[in-house]
């Protein structure tokens, strides 16, 4: 675990009902880092980020931010202290065009210049977002949807950012559009946290990466040394061979 951790996630375990989805699972995010975790559905990546961001309220365990502990606090708290959530699905308002759902996003921004600098970047990041600024965002393309989504999480300034399957129904022209938008995010000093289905893809962005499965980390290490593990190329990446 590198001691510069933005995120440190300690034994965590979650349930719904009688169903543990997390089995004290511990890891951390550096700053300035990609981290992924990976693994296959139901395995337990998606409650991890909807914990970590408060939606999820662990039952037992520790979750840390910048080195104060966050577990049980709201998600508008844990936003608020500079984190980031890209749901699944996207979650954009549709019935709004582009320019109000990135306002959406600067609602906790102190000042309006600031908010109109932010803007400026998540433009220049997205051009295409600005090229649709007046549209419903309900009419983009899924890839356009895809950017909002990020677009409007960067909108806040997140020191850490969430990023819960980025490619998840796009064509793979648009996936790779994606994932290179991540990584220019990424250098450009935001931290990030990536769930994400195309391990592949994943592993080819991040520094390190978890494995996880049925609610346990299986594996650990830097992505590319997992890129190259045959277990992992059996299981995640479709490389039977090896």
């Amino acid at each position: 675990m590198p001691d510069d951790a933005l995120l440190k996630v300690d034994g965590l375990n979650v349930y719904y009902g009688p169903v543990q989805a997390l089995r004290g699972i511990s890891f951390s995010v550096g700053r300035g880092e990609t981290v992924a975790l990976i693994g296959a559905n139901g395995a337990g990546k998606s409650t991890t980020l909807r914990a970590v961001s408060g939606i999820v309220r662990p039952a037992s365990g520790d979750i840390l931010f910048r080195g104060k502990s966050i577990t049980g606090l709201p998600p508008h708290r844990i936003a608020r202290l500079g984190m980031a959530h890209v749901p699944e699905g996207r979650g954009v308002f549709a019935n709004m065009n582009v320019l109000d759902n990135l306002e959406m996003g600067a609602y906790a921004r102190p000042s309006r210049k600031e908010a109109e600098e932010t803007l400026d970047r998540v433009y220049s990041l997205f051009p295409r977002l600005w090229e649709r600024s007046g549209q419903l965002a309900g009419t983009l393309s899924g890839g356009e949807q895809q950017m909002l989504a990020i677009g409007r999480a960067l909108m806040a300034r997140p020191d850490l950012l969430l990023l819960d399957e980025p490619s998840m129904g796009l064509s793979p022209v648009l996936v790779g559009e994606i994932f290179q938008l991540i990584a220019g995010i990424n250098r450009s000093g935001t931290t990030i946290l990536l769930v994400e289905q195309n391990a592949n893809m994943a592993l080819s962005i991040a520094r390190r990466a978890y494995v996880l499965e049925t609610g346990e980390i299986l594996l650990e290490g830097e992505a590319s040394v997992l890129r190259e593990d045959p277990a992992v190329r059996a299981a995640y990446l479709g490389d039977a061979a090896g």
